[in-house]
């Protein structure tokens, strides 16, 4: 509680990132019980985040979705000595997230920017290797692209 007897607002960290939230709900409809969309409503039901951060979780989980047969492509093309239904869950939502970021949606962000925050989801959800295996693939992908002049 607040000094005032007002709850305390919600702080804008980590744990109400949209990219967080955004990743738990693509996530979590990795298993098939619901859609990443129900699934990241139910999350700003039970907690709130401001509006910007709202539409931004809601636009990666969308860009995510519509462009998956791409992102999903690219990360075995990249990572071609693991097929993608051996690939961690969370590994491969981390990269699907990074990907549409870096590649679709690159006004919001910067590439190192998308791969450091990459990193970081990989590390935070992953296991042990996570975070090298995202890290690896991210910056295969981003050296190719920028040798074909085609990433930041």
């Amino acid at each position: 509680m607040a000094v005032s007897g007002r709850p305390a607002p919600i702080r804008p960290d980590a744990e109400d990132n949209a990219r967080v939230r955004a990743f738990c709900a693509l996530f979590e409809a990795e298993f098939g019980v619901i859609r990443a969309t129900t699934a990241l409503r139910r999350a700003h039901e039970f907690v709130p985040m401001s509006e910007d951060r709202a539409e931004r979780a809601a636009r990666l989980v969308a860009g995510v979705i519509e462009r998956r047969e791409d992102l999903d492509q690219l990360i075995e093309e990249t990572a071609d000595r693991l097929p993608l239904d051996e690939m961690a869950l969370v590994d491969l939502t981390v990269l699907r997230i990074a990907l549409y970021e870096m590649l679709f949606d690159n006004d919001a962000v910067r590439p190192n920017t998308a791969v450091r925050q990459a990193v970081s989801l990989a590390k935070r959800f992953g296991d042990d290797g996570s975070r090298r295996f995202v890290s690896g693939v991210l910056g295969a992908i981003t050296r190719n692209r920028l040798q074909a002049g085609t990433a930041e």
